[in-house]
């Protein structure tokens, strides 16, 4: 059974930079599908960053496109998520998720993920 655990949550000021990292355990997720999710406090999760199995290919929210970054190694069995120029309506707990059914895409909708992590809470000061 595979696990995620996501770490590199924090407090920042407006206009820093976070990079939240996912680590995976119990089998190889190289051929996955990885994405990043948030959910705000009152909020439904919302898609932030996918990359297919494909090395290369990403998607974005449009809320964080040209600020976010999604990158993955596949040889540490992780994801990147780099964060720039970050705002207050990035608070948020960001989850790590993986997929193995149709790995090269990377859908917007949390319920076609099939692995999760605990998340990470990031919080952006005003």
């Amino acid at each position: 059974q595979g696990q995620l655990v996501e770490s590199g949550g924090g407090l920042v000021q407006a206009g820093g930079s976070l990079r939240l990292s996912c680590a995976a355990s119990g089998r190889s997720f190289s051929s996955y599908a990885m994405a990043w999710f948030r959910q705000g406090q009152g909020k439904e999760r919302e898609f932030v960053a996918g990359m297919s199995r494909i090395v290369g290919s990403s998607s974005y929210g449009e809320s964080v496109m040209g600020r976010f970054t999604i990158s993955r190694n596949n040889a540490n069995n992780a994801v990147y998520l780099q964060m720039n120029s970050l705002k207050p309506e990035d608070t948020a707990v960001y989850y790590c998720a993986a997929k193995d059914n149709k790995p090269w895409l990377t859908p917007t909708t949390p319920a076609e993920y099939n692995y999760w992590g605990q998340g990470t809470q990031v919080t952006v000061s005003s």
